[in-house]
Formats: C-alpha cells, sequence, structure tokens
C-alpha cells in the first residue's frame, strides 16, 4: 500500500462510464488511465475495442463524422458498415470477412463484417503485477451457421507506455470455418498532419488498385485535407515475422509503434486517407486483405478453423517521445 494516497486512481486505474444522449446512448466505456500519460477508452458495447487514445494529453487517433454509435442502429447490408464506423484507435474487423462487400460460397457478405457491432458478452478488469486488464468476450455464434468466439485482452502496463491487444478466437462449431481478421488502427490530428513521419519497414510496397499505383512513390509522405480525395491503399510485405509500422510527430515529439508477428499477421495494409474531415491513416495489421472473402478464398489467402480450434494473435503498441528508431 502507498501511504500517500487514499485511492489507487490518484496515480493510474480503469474507470467505467455510460453514453447520455445521441447514437451512442447508453454504451458503455472503460475509461484507462497507466499514471505516466497513457490513457485508453475501451468500448464493451463494441467488441472491446479502442475509441480513443491519447498520450500526454495528446489525442493520437481518428474519430470519424459519426462518433460512437450503438449496436443497434448497425446496418449489414452492403457497404452500410460505414453508417457506424465510429474509427477510433481500433476498429476489429472480421471475423466472417473482412474487406469488400462480396457473395462468398453463397453468403452475402458485409463490408468489413459485423463483430466490431457486437457487445461483448462479458466484460471487465482488473489490476495484476502492475497492468491493467480488460478481459472481454464477444460471441458470433448462431444456429445452423457460424459459431467463432473472441477472447480478448487488453494489457495496460502502469509502469512504461505500452499495451498489447491478444485476441484468442475459437471456431465453437462442429464445422470448418472461414475466420479474417483486420485490425484497423487508425491515426488522426493531431498526431497525424502533412509532417507526420511514417516507417514502416516493409520489403515490398504493392499498392491496391491504379489510382494507389499512381502514387505509390509517395506512400509514406502525407498531405493537408483535400477536398474530393480518394482513398489510397498499400499492401507492405516483411522479410521475417517482425513486422511494424510507426508514426512519429516532429512538431509535438510524440508518435507511436505498432509491433505484430507478420508471419500470422501476413496481410499489413497502409489505407491513406487525406479528405477534409476523412483524414486518417490506417496501419492495418491482419491475416487478410481487404479484397473481400471471395478474393483472399481464390488466392490462397484465407484462413480456416477447425471444429474446436483456437488462433491466437497479438498486437502490441508502443509510445515513442523522440523520432529514434526502436532497436
Amino acid at each position: 500500500m502507498n501511504p500517500y494516497i487514499g485511492h489507487d486512481s490518484q496515480l493510474y486505474g480503469i474507470e467505467e462510464h455510460r453514453l447520455v444522449g445521441g447514437k451512442g446512448d447508453g454504451m458503455r466505456l472503460f475509461e484507462v488511465n497507466n499514471g505516466k500519460g497513457l490513457e485508453l477508452t475501451i468500448s464493451p458495447d463494441r467488441n472491446g475495442d479502442i475509441t480513443r487514445l491519447r498520450y500526454k494529453g495528446i489525442n493520437m487517433s481518428y474519430m470519424s463524422a459519426c462518433g460512437y454509435v450503438a449496436p443497434a442502429y448497425y446496418d449489414s447490408i452492403g457497404s452500410n458498415w460505414l453508417s457506424s464506423f465510429t474509427a477510433g484507435f481500433l476498429t476489429t474487423c472480421g471475423l466472417q470477412a473482412v474487406g469488400s462487400p462480396c457473395t462468398d460460397e453463397g453468403e452475402d457478405l458485409p463490408l468489413h463484417g459485423s463483430i466490431t457491432n457486437y457487445p461483448c458478452e462479458q466484460a471487465y478488469f482488473v489490476e495484476n503485477n502492475g497492468k491493467l486488464i480488460v478481459h472481454t468476450v464477444t460471441k458470433d455464434e448462431q444456429i445452423f451457421g457460424r459459431k467463432l468466439r473472441l477472447e480478448r485482452e487488453i494489457i495496460v502496463s502502469t509502469e512504461t507506455n505500452e499495451f498489447e491487444i491478444c485476441d484468442s478466437i475459437t471456431n465453437t462449431g462442429d464445422r470448418v470455418e472461414p475466420m479474417e481478421i483486420l485490425y484497423h488502427m487508425n491515426m488522426g490530428y493531431p498526431l497525424l498532419d502533412e509532417d507526420s513521419v511514417i516507417t514502416i519497414p516493409s520489403v515490398e510496397v504493392i499498392p491496391r488498385d491504379a489510382h494507389a499505383a499512381d502514387d505509390i512513390e509517395n506512400w509514406m509522405h502525407m498531405e493537408i485535407p483535400a477536398a474530393g480525395y480518394q482513398e489510397r491503399c498499400y499492401y507492405h510485405k516483411f522479410s521475417d515475422s517482425n513486422g511494424s509500422a510507426e508514426i512519429y510527430q516532429p512538431k509535438l515529439n510524440v508518435g507511436l509503434r505498432i509491433s505484430f508477428d507478420a508471419s500470422d499477421l501476413d496481410g499489413f495494409v497502409e489505407w491513406k486517407m487525406m479528405g477534409v474531415r476523412d483524414y486518417v491513416l490506417g496501419l492495418e495489421c491482419g491475416n487478410c486483405y481487404p479484397d473481400g472473402r471471395d478474393v483472399m478464398r481464390k488466392t490462397g489467402m484465407l484462413k480456416f478453423l477447425n471444429p474446436g480450434e483456437k488462433k491466437t494473435y497479438k498486437v502490441k503498441i508502443t509510445m515513442k517521445d523522440s523520432c529514434e528508431k526502436y532497436k
């Protein structure tokens, strides 16, 4: 026990709140503060995704124009997912689909899947050995169909400014299921502007389409917000399992690094969207590319889970205080 304080929240902790008003009315939020400048807002009514990320009081993430949207407003038809795309720091795409709406083996699949719009069946938090840990369980299970369960831990250090997302996905059904996941992590102003330094140590950069190919030499250069901007996506390949991406803001002397196993999460996407109010950089690791499940099946990149099988993915985010590269 610390004799100088009356309550642990003087130094760090997690508090639960509820939103009032608008489309987010009634949604629960876990506000996480590690006491060293790192703050996260986690939404247990949206798959335990991370809506806000701040470091030293500076906003690091992008919040889309629709803001907080409760699951009741989710529309799973086509691209209507965008109407509830809060973005935030982390939107989880999947589990039945990632990317473009499509029909795959007779199943109509919406943009980016549905998991981020599902409330957690369980959500609680604990403190343990210098870590603040949020546990959530989200079920994508139905009669006569897919039965996938996502168990998540978001582990926030109270000693260093870093946190880890650890997801375990289990096929609880009796048939082999396709399973896609994309960690749609979204950088926003003021971390993101035309001066931001982007470092992705990939060995190959592949434009998603002709529009992206036209400007591939500038994949790492950010721009000022432009009216009518058309998004550009680049696929990055790494030489080994050490996948990473960094963004640093020189005017603020802050940034962050995303680290992941590129052999498991083998579909890294850079989403460059420099529009007016739609000003966001996605640094997104996943086990597929966002071209639709039918395309991933044709290319052989689609992953599957056998009955009873569990797959675990881990993504680590570390805050930066200088432009020095990590060793």
